[in-house]
């Protein structure tokens, strides 16, 4: 599936000849392509050009990736793929703790990133379908979720941002209220079938949306874990 528009990418990567590799291989896909060696560059791409996707290493020089990744995602709701020569599932999970919405361990083929690519592109498309104009806005328990805006805000009036894999999260248990949902299914859900993300990948994700909209966190009420079965969202969900 090809982007219906010229999509913008930001990649961000120490090693030239990757970064050569790669714009050639995306530009030659139809995308609009940036690449940058470290941080500094990234910040420098970002305010001259806001991308529809970033794809960042874990290892540069300077400030790390994962560092990066944690401070974008507090300021932006940019779609992020975590690149790793690691492959353990604690550097993974780390990476996802801080925002990131995918990840990619390395070597990887450049097909499989651009794969990768077009599912968080397709998930960002569905939503847009799948909102509904005349009911764009979900309540629960004084929240108020905008869908077509991807605007939360809690009982206070306050915003709070949203990681394009949370906002994915909170649609899905705010459109099955009150039912079991296993984490394989909440991974195809939120990823798609045959998405190769782990079951702690949803964990995490659920961690972090309860971080932002439970009351308390460490007694969650509004999602329960279900021993054996997986988590329910218990608020009464209403559109308007």
């Amino acid at each position: 599936m090809e982007p219906d528009t010229v999509s913008r990418l930001l990649i961000v990567d120490d090693d030239e000849e990757i970064l050569s590799l790669l714009k050639k291989f995306f530009v030659q896909h139809a995308y609009e392509v940036q690449v940058a060696p470290h941080g500094e560059a990234m910040w420098a791409a970002i305010e001259q050009s806001r991308p529809d996707t970033l794809i960042l290493d874990v290892m540069l020089p300077g400030e790390s990736g994962l560092s990066l990744c944690q401070k974008v995602r507090a300021q932006t709701g940019i779609p992020i793929i975590m690149l790793t020569a690691m492959a353990e599932l604690s550097d993974r999970i780390v990476g996802l703790e801080l925002g990131a919405d995918d990840y990619l361990t390395k070597p990887f083929a450049p097909q499989e990133l651009l794969a990768r690519v077009r599912a968080l592109q397709r998930r960002a498309g569905d939503r847009k379908s799948h909102s509904e104009p005349s009911r764009p806005v979900v309540a629960f328990a004084g929240w108020h979720l905008d869908i077509t805006c991807r605007e939360l805000r809690s009982p206070e009036n306050v915003m709070i941002p949203l990681s394009g894999g949370e906002f994915d999260l909170l649609v899905v248990f705010l459109d099955n209220p009150q039912r079991i949902l296993t984490r394989e299914q909440l991974i195809d859900l939120t990823h798609g079938h045959g998405h190769d993300a782990f079951d702690r990948s949803i964990d995490v994700q659920v961690s972090r949306l309860r971080r932002k909209i439970e009351p308390d966190c460490k007694r969650p009420d509004l999602i329960r874990t279900v021993r054996n079965g997986g988590y329910m969202f218990t608020a009464k969900v209403t559109r308007t």
